[in-house]
C-alpha cells in the first residue's frame, strides 16, 4: 500500500534482498496483516522463509493511521485489531499444519495445505508491533517479540513492564521474547542539519507536522549523540534496534554507510 510516499511492497522487495545475501535476517516492520487474506500472507511468508533459507523475522502491527488503506483493501478500519489477532493464529497454524483446520470469527477452513512451508518450525517468529495497550497485550499474547517506535527510552520500559504484566495474566513465560524498537535516525556531523532532514522527511510521510516530537523521538546528530540516545533504549531493556534512515531516497547509502562505520562497531555488533 502507499501511504503519504510511495513505498514498495515488502514481501516482494524482501524476496529481491534473498537472492543477494546470505546471513542477514529479513524483516518487516511491520506488515498490516488485516489488510491481506491470512491465507495470502500465509503463503507468501512460507515462500520467503524458503527463498531465504529461513531468514525471515515477520513484523506485523495493525495500523490504522491513514484509513484510506483499509477503504482500498474493503477492510472495515475498526475490525483491524480483531482480524490480526485471528490472522497470526491462522498464520501459525498453515505454517505447522497440513492439511490445516481452523474455524474463526473471519477465516474458516478444513483440510487446507500451503506448500512449501517454512523452512523455520513451526514458523517465522512473529514480532508484535505497536503502542496501545491493545498491541501490548497481543505481544504479550501471540508474540514471540515486540517492537516499538515514536516512544521515549522511559515509555519503552513502561510499555515492556505491561508486557510482562499482560503475560503474567495468560501464564505465559517470556523466554526468548525478542525487544526491539524502530529507531527513526538521521546521523549527522551537524545536529541541526540532521534535525531539519528527519522532521522533513516524517512530516511527508505520515502527512503531520514532526517538528514537535523531534528532540523528544529522534536519535539524531553526530554518531556520539546517537550512541548516547540508543543506550538510553539499551538500559530500558531493548535489545534490537531496527535503526530506519531517515533523509532523501538518495542519500540512503551514505546513511547507512555511516552506521555501519560510526555506530556498529561501538554498539558490539
Amino acid at each position: 500500500m502507499s501511504f503519504h510516499l510511495p513505498r514498495y511492497d515488502s514481501m516482494a522487495l524482501l524476496a529481491s534482498y534473498a537472492s543477494i545475501t546470505r546471513r542477514v535476517k529479513l524483516g518487516c516492520a511491520v506488515y498490516l496483516l488485516a489488510l491481506r487474506p491470512p491465507a495470502v500472507a500465509a503463503q507468501a511468508t512460507a515462500t520467503l522463509d524458503v527463498l531465504s533459507g529461513g531468514r525471515l523475522i515477520f513484523g506485523v502491527g495493525v495500523g490504522g493511521e491513514n484509513p484510506k488503506e483499509f477503504e482500498l483493501c474493503g477492510v472495515p478500519h475498526r475490525e483491524r485489531g480483531a482480524r490480526v489477532t485471528e490472522a497470526i493464529n491462522v498464520l501459525r497454524t498453515l505454517w505447522r499444519d497440513s492439511p490445516a483446520s481452523f474455524a474463526g470469527h473471519f477465516t474458516r477452513f478444513d483440510g487446507a495445505s500451503i506448500e512449501p512451508r517454512p523452512v523455520q518450525k513451526p514458523g517465522p517468529p512473529i514480532l508484535i508491533g505497536g503502542r496501545s495497550d491493545a498491541a501490548l497485550a497481543r505481544a504479550a499474547r501471540q508474540g514471540d517479540g515486540w517492537v516499538s517506535y515514536v516512544v521515549t527510552s522511559d515509555g519503552f520500559a513502561r510499555s515492556l513492564e505491561k508486557i510482562r504484566h499482560f503475560a503474567a495474566a495468560h501464564g505465559r513465560a517470556l523466554d526468548g521474547f525478542t525487544t526491539a524498537h524502530l529507531t527513526f535516525i538521521t546521523l549527522d556531523r551537524d545536529r541541526d542539519r540532521a534535525r531539519r532532514r528527519w522532521v522533513s522527511r516524517l512530516s511527508a510521510r505520515y502527512a503531520q507536522d514532526f517538528g514537535p516530537l523531534a528532540d523528544r523521538y529522534g536519535v539524531i546528530g553526530t554518531a556520539d549523540e546517537c550512541l548516547e540516545q540508543i543506550e538510553r533504549f539499551r538500559a530500558a531493556g531493548c535489545g534490537y534496534f531496527l535503526l530506519n534512515p531517515i533523509c532523501e531516497p538518495e542519500e540512503e547509502g551514505e546513511q547507512l554507510e555511516g552506521i555501519a562505520s560510526e555506530l556498529l562497531p561501538r554498539l558490539g555488533t
